[in-house]
Formats: C-alpha cells, sequence, structure tokens
C-alpha cells in the first residue's frame, strides 16, 4: 500500500527522500478571520487537527496552526499570521506539508509514494524491467506503471501476489508479473 500523490515525471535518478510531505493545497478562504481552505491529499486526515505547525509553500519557517477541522476531503485551518481573508486568498494554490516527523507511522508492508518511486523493477530472475514512474491509485489497490528499457510501459498491481519485496537499500522492487504480461 502507497500513501501520498505523485507527479507523472518519471525520475532520471532517484529522487532523495524530502524532509516534509505534501498534506494538501489551499484552494481558497473561509470566512472572514482568515481561514485557509485545504483539499486535503493525505491519507491520514484525522491526524490534521493534532498537528502543532505546518509549511505553506516552501516557507523554511513553520507557521503554527492554531485551529483545524475537518469535513469531508476539506480541512479548515487557521494559522500564525493570516488573520484576514485576503491574506487566505493570496494563500490560494499553495502546497501545505509536514515534517516527516509528523507523518503517521506506517505498518508493515506500507510505502510512502515517494520510497517507491523511481525504483528499479527486476523479476525473480534478476531481470530489468524498467524503473517505477507512477502510481495510480485504483480503490481495490495501487497499479505502478513501470517503464520498460524499450520506452513501453507495464502495469503491475501492488498486490503480494505480485510485488514480492521492497528493497529500499537496493532500491529495487522485485516483482512477479502477471502471467499475461508473459505472453506479449
Amino acid at each position: 500500500m502507497t500513501r501520498s500523490t505523485p507527479n507523472r515525471q518519471p525520475p532520471v535518478e532517484r529522487p532523495a527522500s524530502p524532509e516534509r510531505l505534501s498534506i494538501g493545497r489551499i484552494v481558497g478562504a473561509h470566512g472572514v478571520r482568515g481561514t485557509v481552505k485545504l483539499k486535503i491529499w493525505t491519507h491520514f486526515p484525522e491526524r490534521i487537527p493534532h498537528l502543532e505547525y505546518v509549511y505553506l509553500g516552501e516557507e523554511p519557517t513553520p507557521r503554527r496552526l492554531l485551529r483545524a477541522r475537518v469535513q469531508g476531503d476539506l480541512a479548515f485551518l487557521q494559522l500564525e499570521g493570516i488573520t484576514t481573508r485576503n491574506e487566505a486568498e493570496a494563500m490560494r494554490g499553495v502546497v501545505v506539508r509536514i515534517d516527516r516527523s509528523q507523518a503517521a507511522p506506517l505498518g508493515e508492508d506500507e510505502y510512502y509514494q515517494f520510497e517507491i518511486l523511481g525504483l528499479q523493477v527486476v523479476d525473480e530472475a534478476g531481470n530489468v524491467l524498467g524503473r517505477v514512474i507512477e502510481i495510480l491509485e485504483t480503490g481495490a489497490n495501487d497499479v505502478y506503471v513501470v517503464q520498460r528499457p524499450d520506452g513501453s510501459e507495464l502495469l503491475l498491481p501492488a498486490i503480494r501476489s505480485v510485488i514480492l519485496a521492497v528493497d529500499l537499500e537496493q532500491q529495487r522492487l522485485v516483482v512477479r508479473p502477471p502471467r499475461y504480461y508473459d505472453e506479449e
């Protein structure tokens, strides 16, 4: 299982582990006292009201989270330094991030998407199949999009019978492709 939202651009090399994780994007203001409306990306929205601080965009200094309320796929945040509707509207489009240390701990065999993206994919015999360039969230299970050396794409369901091992140290994914791929 993976978390977070990926970018479609294939990495040239494996990106470094980010210090901060994106939890959503500000989509507008709410009310007149500077509350921002956040479109939630995280799979753990229940944690948002318990955060002490967040980062807005690439700001190096965190902002204290004064109040937060989650409603469906939106969160309403009152942030330090934003006190008017105009200031909140000016934040439209800004990505909200948290320190990785504030992220929910993952269970066994769970990974963040940034950990999977860019991994080399090999089969059980060690044959290189390509690199993970995208992760599709289908509802039933994620699907890893693997770009093959010839430029074509291979779709692998993120299920135990297909994904045999995730080796972050070796930066590779060991897989058993479904049988129908062997027939191509």
